[in-house]
């Protein structure tokens, strides 16, 4: 079969039953999480996603007592930043999915509560922005701004929605891949990235195959891994594609053939948005398993 009839084939079935969704929370542009304590609330630990390399702000209402924050494993960052009214933290490389820090801080007034606990949750790729943390009450611009966020995912919803609907309506095979406008007049593109893609930090994975795809509105990989023999089951739960400058791409999608017997190789496909001036150099790709600590990272991945 010829390459670019086959490469058209696949991505028809990327967009099929076959496919598994991508998580909705993505690190790049998530809006602004706001958290209220309460006087009783010292005892109760806040969960943070963090992810090694990414940034993490959070920010308080409140003068802190600096010399009343505590962070368990601090040698796990590779910045930790203490203001005023603010704690920036960047983990470092060598900190595991799964991982979780107590950060304990403590308020320069005396008013209740006088601390805080966050639970910082490692994550392969998300990372939570902005934290804001607020004792007192809230002003009335903060909420019109939650309400304006949450109305704008509610649409970003609404149209997911559409999308999808008009997927499932449109023809199959190629010309379904046309009438949605996910096929240039040339077909598929592919590159075949067996000798240029590397491998990074995260669980040691031999890369038999890797070829990537753009047609007109879409790029995606698709990775064939052997993994070390004797271990558990893998299995690709969710995906990240992110360039130089920390960009990541929108993961539509992310399928794999089964889980891998320990002494057999595994495919894993991941499909992304890219409009045709968007998705140049290279970029790395992080797969991760769900509750589990084994990471597979591959870098210098670049598309048609």
């Amino acid at each position: 079969m010829p390459r670019t009839v086959s490469a058209v084939l696949f991505l028809f079935l990327l967009g099929g039953g076959l496919a598994r969704a991508q998580p909705a929370f993505m690190s790049t542009g998530a809006g602004v999480r706001r958290i209220e304590l309460s006087p009783e609330s010292t005892s109760t630990a806040v969960e943070v996603s963090i992810s090694s390399g990414l940034s993490s702000t959070i920010l308080f209402d409140s003068e802190l007592a600096r010399e009343g924050v505590v962070l368990e494993g601090r040698e796990q960052f590779s910045l930790v930043d203490i203001g005023q009214a603010t704690i920036r933290l960047i983990p470092a490389e060598g900190i595991s999915p799964g991982d979780r820090l107590r950060l304990v801080v403590r308020f320069r007034d005396e008013a209740a509560p006088g601390s805080a606990t966050f639970l910082l949750v490692a994550h392969p790729a998300n990372a939570e922005p902005v934290v804001e943390v607020y004792r007192r009450k809230r002003g009335v611009e903060t909420y019109r701004e939650e309400a304006r966020e949450a109305k704008a995912e509610a649409q970003r919803c609404l149209e997911e929605n559409e999308r999808l609907r008009a997927e499932r309506s449109a023809p199959q095979g190629l010309a379904g891949l046309l009438s949605m406008g996910k096929a240039g007049s040339g077909g598929v593109d592919d590159i075949d990235l067996g000798k240029s893609i590397s491998r990074g930090p995260g669980v040691a994975v031999v890369v038999r195959l890797a070829y990537s795809y753009r047609s007109a509105l879409r790029v995606a990989v698709d990775v064939t891994l052997a993994f070390p023999e004797g271990g558990q089951p893998w299995t690709a739960t969710g995906a990240a594609l992110r360039d130089k400058s920390g960009k990541e791409l929108n993961v539509l999608q992310v399928w794999q053939v089964a889980p891998t017997p320990s002494e057999k190789s595994v495919r894993v496909i991941v499909e992304a948005e890219a409009t045709p001036d968007s998705a140049q150099g290279p970029f790395t790709l992080k797969l991760w398993e769900a509750n589990g600590p084994r990471t597979v990272t591959l870098g210098n991945v670049t598309f048609p």
